[in-house]
């Protein structure tokens, strides 16, 4: 049996609307056409534009397709670190961001959380920090941070560059970006799309350090270097072939978003993460896995299921939902519930029935 509803936060349900969009996209023969065609750069602005309107971008931010978000962890070391970042790892994924910060020669440094807890204050950040890393949602432990916390660092550091890792939970935060200097997502999560496709957003201050670097004779990649990536997005084209489909795709469900109102999509998204929490606090056996409620992601909730992890998983597949697992050392011991723009009210209300 294959559940109806994907609960797993990556790849999760896809949108709504996406079957019919791919339908539309065969017939009119996107996957096939030319990255250097006219028909492929109105696809590029399509949705770059789309992206803008949606989250509200600012003049001076640019927006570049790559592979995955986990390339994008990568590219910004490189083009944006000559020797020192600063990381706040709080889970899995944001350790990883850390790790390869190392593996590329650079001189990282931590500030680590214990799993499930955030950040209460940064008292001060390294002196020397070019580049602040900051995971706003931890997919692995559902810990997130709040956007204050984040804005307090740029005042706390204001001549370091400021990159959110926004994978699992945009289009959700209502980030102010002139306080951030770049923020990059991966479109199988809250944009309910196939895997295979990572966007990056940058300020003018990022592609300057770049090309900073670059005139040191400092090696910032070589395709997906950011002057490269800057050079063929301003004649909306991407250096490589590109996922075409996915680039298109992606189009059509932001504009649908825009259609339904991203206020509307934030504040289903606080309804149905409000439903979940209230029954894990009040559970006879369950329990939500964040204790602190400012740290608790509402795209992400991760429940302590304990020893009743595999029996509910079936119950929960039986009924047409299929959870995440936990993650790691987690995983026989807790479940992941991704809440994600296509995640209706009614299938919440569904979960959180089953799990009574």
């Amino acid at each position: 049996m294959n559940p109806k509803i994907n609960f797993t936060p990556g790849p999760s349900q896809l949108y709504f609307t996406v079957r019919d969009h791919t339908r539309t996209a065969f017939r009119e023969g996107i996957p096939s056409l030319s990255h250097r065609s006219q028909a492929f750069e109105k696809i590029f602005r399509h949705t770059t534009d789309g992206i803008r309107e949606l989250l509200s971008l600012p003049p001076g931010y640019q927006l570049f397709f790559t592979s995955s978000a986990t390339e994008i962890w990568e590219r910004v070391i490189q083009n944006l670190v000559e020797e020192k970042s600063f990381h706040l790892v709080n889970g899995s994924f944001s350790k990883r961001f850390f790790e390869i910060a190392g593996q590329l020669g650079k001189k990282p440094e931590k500030l680590e959380a214990s799993a499930g807890e955030g950040f209460e204050i940064v008292g001060s950040v390294p002196a020397g920090t070019e580049l602040i890393a900051i995971t706003q949602n931890e997919t692995s432990t559902g810990v997130s941070l709040p956007l204050d916390f984040i804005y307090d660092l740029r005042d706390k550091s204001p001549d370091s560059l400021i990159v959110v890792d926004a994978v699992s939970s945009l289009p959700f935060p209502d980030f102010d970006y002139s306080k951030l200097d770049s923020v990059f997502f991966s479109v199988q999560k809250g944009f309910g799309l196939p895997a295979g496709l990572g966007v990056w957003m940058v300020n003018d201050r990022c592609l300057a350090k770049a090309e900073n670097l670059s005139a040191k004779g400092i090696c910032i990649g070589s395709y997906h270097s950011l002057p490269a990536l800057h050079g063929f997005a301003v004649k909306n084209q991407t250096p490589e072939t590109p996922n075409v489909l996915s680039i298109y795709l992606l189009g059509m469900v932001v504009r649908d978003m825009i259609r339904r109102g991203i206020s509307n999509i934030r504040r289903e998204t606080e309804y149905k993460a409000a439903l979940l929490y209230h029954t894990l606090d009040r559970h006879h056996s369950l329990s939500a896995f964040v204790k602190n409620k400012v740290h608790r992601s509402r795209t992400v909730v991760v429940a302590n299921t304990g020893d009743q992890t595999e029996v509910l998983t079936r119950n929960l597949i039986e009924k047409g939902m299929q959870p995440g697992d936990g993650y790691g050392t987690f995983k026989k011991s807790q479940l992941r519930f991704a809440n994600f723009p296509t995640h209706s009210k009614e299938q919440f209300e569904l979960l959180v029935d089953s799990l009574i």
